[in-house]
């Protein structure tokens, strides 16, 4: 049986990802693990915190919809993944949103920082295609259907 509600399978995941290719990577990964939630993509860390503090172009927030799941990469132009983390982490709104970070880095600083940070997973990205799609449809399936979140986040 699966712990996640309907509400929460229509909320959107919001990708912060600035490589066309890995978006690419995460839009076939979402259609080939018939992940029902829309993907919302974002390609530096300043538009991430503008959509997700609805402020600047995404001040309406019907067009930055609450996401369910964040895939979160470090090393963005702007504001770093880190910045970002950080500032999800710190705001009442959006601190219980879950935050994967998928990155290249493999370094233990990395990995560290972001856990200390409050990232609920780390992921280096498989440098084979179907590898990391499977890791983004194993990400999606387990953040939406498996775990049991707060009711805030849903």
């Amino acid at each position: 049986m699966m712990a996640a509600d309907q509400s929460l399978q229509m909320q959107p995941v919001l990708l912060v990802e600035d490589d066309p290719e890995d978006v690419y990577i995460a839009r076939r990964a979402f259609e080939r693990g018939k992940i029902p939630n829309p993907l919302r993509t974002v390609g530096d860390g300043k538009e991430a915190l503008e959509f997700l503090e609805r402020t600047g172009r995404y001040a309406d927030a019907q067009d930055a919809p609450r996401p369910a799941l964040i895939l979160l990469d470090l090393n963005l132009p702007s504001v770093d993944g880190r910045e970002v983390l950080r500032r999800i982490r710190s705001d009442p709104l959006l601190r219980l949103i879950p935050v994967v970070v998928v990155t290249t880095s493999s370094a233990e600083s990395d990995v560290r920082a972001c856990y200390e940070a409050g990232a609920n997973a780390y992921i280096t990205k498989p440098t084979e295609f179907d590898s990391f799609l499977q890791a983004i449809v194993s990400v999606g399936r387990y953040w939406l259907k498996v775990a049991e979140l707060p009711h805030e986040v849903r």
